[in-house]
């Protein structure tokens, strides 16, 4: 398989060491150069009058830009609310429900760790269940909803499930799942959809979705700056959602009691309609192609190289390889080894845990070269073989 042929002048929009190969853009983003700029014309008008900025027409701003983020993500902008990052929306998710002893909340062992422990935590604070549905690695749309099904219970008040995991790079398919509980438990359920992967790499359509909540990230595969995120909710919620911070406006309802918090720094926010700009000026549907290509090219370089079984391809440009049984297979160890790779190889990698075993994920991304991938496979081998 070869390499997909780069977007001409793509790679020159970024400004990252070209000295190492960044591989794991999934997991913080890469700014554009051009993003970065307007982010700092907007820090210099804050710094300029800081007074002016923060009290004349900001909440107006960050209300354009939500309306033009939403309309992105297909999400109704009079329900969604930026946030800081996925995992901020979620809490806040969690924080909004009246959960009681013994109600359940329901994910997947595919899901965020980041996500696990907010659960944990509210199970903990209100004495209610977590229940985990195991679903197989390889497992098609059929066995994916069938294992989520079968783990709600009479008992179960939220479900959240990843639409692409961040630990698997698996997409699973939310609209089916939220049509199978809709049909087998109506409202009883309310649905949280982690999409924090998803604002860039596929096309969510929020609102044709049916869940009650949908939280997904745009400073990761949209080019926007980092802490920026959309939290969407049903009409049903709006009224229930609870800010973790109490501010100003925290009288004022969803979305902008959520929204304004003092002196937040809200040049993220402000600067991301300039990262679509740049995305779609690229082309969408032409970025998604190369970046799948490149992944799945990289993943087949690499997994030869250490002799790995290659999981089935997904078509995102996010690609797993199985490490070696007995490598990295406990967090801190998984953290030793990501530095290594970057301090050896001066490549930087993904790598997660998943039932006893540890993967590599590797991400493609515009600025991404063959010769990239592989640097990684000619110096892994020898990495894994040394303790």
């Amino acid at each position: 398989m070869s390499a997909p042929e780069p977007l001409p002048g793509a790679r020159l929009l970024f400004s990252h060491d070209a000295a190492v190969a960044h591989l794991n853009h999934g997991a913080f983003g890469m700014v554009p150069i051009t993003v970065q700029r307007a982010q700092q014309r907007l820090r210099e008008e804050m710094d300029a009058n800081p007074h002016r900025f923060f009290a004349v027409g900001l909440e107006e701003r960050i209300a354009h830009v939500r309306r033009h983020l939403a309309a992105f993500v297909g999400a109704d902008p009079e329900g969604t609310a930026l946030v800081g990052n996925a995992s901020t929306g979620t809490s806040i998710v969690l924080g909004s429900l009246s959960l009681g002893a013994e109600d359940e909340i329901v994910t997947t062992d595919h899901g965020y760790g980041a996500v696990d422990l907010a659960v944990t935590a509210t199970c903990r604070r209100t004495g209610a269940v977590h229940r985990v549905a195991r679903v197989p690695l390889a497992a098609d749309d059929a066995t994916v909803t069938a294992a989520v099904l079968d783990a709600i219970t009479e008992r179960t008040r939220l479900l959240i499930v990843d639409h692409v995991t961040a630990a698997t790079a698996r997409v699973f398919p939310v609209r089916g799942i939220v049509e199978a509980v809709r049909a087998r438990w109506g409202d009883r359920v309310a649905i949280h959809i982690d999409a924090a992967h998803v604002p860039g790499m596929l096309d969510p359509a929020v609102d044709e979705l049916g869940a009650d909540f949908w939280v997904g990230n745009l400073h990761k595969w949209a080019y926007a700056p980092r802490g920026t995120a959309l939290l969407a909710v049903a009409p049903a919620w709006r009224d229930r959602i609870r800010p973790l911070v109490l501010s100003w406006s925290a009288e004022a309802g969803f979305p902008a009691s959520l929204e304004w918090v003092g002196s937040y720094d809200y040049t993220s926010w402000l600067a991301a309609p300039t990262a679509l700009f740049v995305l779609r000026s690229l082309g969408i549907e032409a970025v998604r192609r190369h970046n799948s290509a490149l992944a799945e090219y990289g993943q087949r370089v690499v997994a030869e190289a250490i002799d790995a079984e290659l999981p089935a391809a997904t078509g995102l440009p996010m690609t797993l390889i199985p490490l070696p049984a007995g490598v990295a297979v406990d967090q801190a160890g998984a953290a030793a080894l990501r530095r290594r790779i970057s301090d050896e190889l001066a490549t930087e990698v993904g790598l997660a845990g998943w039932r006893g075993r540890a993967y590599l994920r590797l991400s493609g991304q515009v600025y991404n070269r063959p010769e990239d991938y592989q640097r990684l496979a000619e110096g892994l081998p020898k990495l894994l073989d040394r303790p």
